[in-house]
């Protein structure tokens, strides 16, 4: 009897103990050996979805399509053509310091002569006496003028204002080089990470495709309610949504990259990147200070700034004569027999100087002078106002990237959290011991937090490139 008792207090005992740790065990999963390591979280190169094998496997880098764009982009092309036409322009414009040589001539047929073209004449020593005419029913005279500029007001303007006038095309030139490559970044960028996400709906549906068939087994086994395959199929539903959308999205993104890049629409091309160096390069050094003469927009102004002065002078000196030298030399052949007109002629040449004082012009000289020093105090204003808008820019794109830059390492540690959680969590509920609601938890905290750290990169590349054109740091 004794030894009865004994054993079931021991087997008593012995059923506590499994309890016990069996209650320990549910409340403190131990976590395995064999969880992927979370704690870095990289950016994989991704291929062209829409890539169709017509393209030959032409992949091209962010510097590849930015030099791409600075061929092929019809806007910049655009302004190079108009600093070719405003160097042509100034040629056409100094070309007047040159000799100018003119030919002209005229044919003259008189049909009838007045009077005083007929002169009366004693002929011999006798009273005889008779008229004779002293001009021809025929004349033709060609004639060769020179002239040659020595003094002109509106030639030393032309001449002041020619380069700078090429300056303020260039300056076009390069303000559109630095949109093209600002623009051509972000669309860039934007292509990566909509392929970006795109992979990493592919990676979750197909994770989620394998939890609706494993609940849908344990469904039909009896071991889980019908709701878990319910929820598993609604999850799995609204990632295929966000998976179709993003595969539609990349397209008209691809668009948008050709257009800025003037690539051809029929050809196809994926873009590739260096994922290190891209990481190590998301940095910038945010202590620089401010400086306005980088700005391209400073630098419009001030060249505007010089075009108004030499605008200003020019109405002030405009009482300066106007003096050229000129010489014409004539050639008149005259005859009544017009097939006889070229076998006599009167040669004839002049040689001077004109000069042109203006003396009073109704006071429109002192209005221009006005005028000009007005436009020139608009200008200083706009400068002002340049200033404003530049610092702005600045606090606004520094505020951003450090905002964005912050957002981006925060987002990089959830994911890898979120990776950790869901492995865990998936295996406790393998085991039986959670329900599938903290799976679907697990699930949609990882989907939200890969989305959002891939949004991030974006949002960090792109405040980047606005804190860089803010200082006028980009060149090409």
């Amino acid at each position: 009897m004794k030894r009865i008792r004994f054993f079931l207090l021991i087997t008593v005992t012995f059923s506590l103990s499994l309890t016990a740790y069996a209650q320990n065990r549910k409340s403190k999963f131990p976590v395995p050996d064999d969880i992927p390591d979370t704690t870095k979280v990289g950016f994989p190169i991704i291929p062209n979805v829409t890539d169709t094998g017509k393209n030959g496997g032409v992949f091209l880098s962010l510097r590849q399509c930015i030099d791409y764009a600075m061929i092929h982009q019809p806007g910049l092309n655009k302004s190079f053509l108009n600093t070719d036409i405003t160097r042509e322009t100034n040629s056409v414009n100094l070309a007047a310091w040159l000799p100018q040589v003119n030919a002209n001539g005229s044919l003259i047929h008189y049909i009838q002569q007045s009077n005083n073209n007929i002169s009366t004449s004693t002929v011999g020593t006798g009273s005889t006496s008779g008229t004779t005419r002293s001009s021809y029913s025929n004349t033709f005279v060609p004639e060769l003028s020179v002239s040659q500029a020595i003094v002109s007001p509106q030639l030393l303007y032309t001449s002041k204002t020619s380069p700078l006038l090429v300056k303020q095309a260039q300056q076009v030139t390069d303000s559109t080089k630095i949109y093209v490559v600002a623009a051509v970044s972000k669309a860039f960028y934007n292509v990566l990470l909509t392929l970006q996400q795109i992979s990493v709906l592919k990676e979750d549906t197909a994770r989620l495709g394998r939890n609706v068939r494993d609940t849908y087994h344990q469904y039909k086994g009896g071991i889980v309610d019908e709701t878990d395959y319910l929820q598993a199929t609604i999850t799995l539903n609204n990632s295929k949504t966000q998976l179709k959308q993003a595969n539609e999205n990349i397209v008209p993104e691809y668009a948008a990259l050709k257009q800025l890049m003037g690539y051809e629409p029929e050809k196809q091309f994926n873009v590739r990147i260096d994922t290190t160096q891209m990481m190590n390069s998301i940095r910038i050094d945010t202590a620089e200070e401010l400086q306005y003469q980088k700005r391209i927009e400073y630098q419009q102004i001030q060249t505007r700034q010089k075009l108004q002065l030499e605008l200003t002078n020019y109405y002030k000196y405009a009482f300066m004569p106007t003096i050229s030298g000129f010489f014409n030399y004539d050639l008149q052949f005259a005859n009544n027999n017009l097939p006889g007109i070229l076998s006599s002629s009167y040669p004839s040449s002049i040689v001077g100087i004109s000069l042109s004082i203006p003396i009073f012009t109704g006071f429109a000289r002192v209005h221009s002078v006005r005028k000009s020093q007005l436009q020139e105090q608009v200008i200083k204003l706009d400068e002002a106002d340049l200033k404003l808008q530049v610092y702005n820019e600045y606090t606004t794109g520094l505020a951003n990237y450090k905002s964005n830059l912050y957002s981006f390492y925060v987002q990089q540690k959830n994911v890898a959290m979120a990776r950790r959680v869901y492995f865990v969590v998936n295996l406790q509920y393998k085991q039986g011991i959670v329900a599938y609601l903290n799976v679907i938890t697990a699930e949609s905290n990882l989907i939200t937090s890969e989305i959002n750290y891939t949004n991030s990169l974006f949002q960090l590349l792109s405040s980047k490139i606005d804190l860089q054109k803010a200082f006028g740091d980009i060149t090409y």
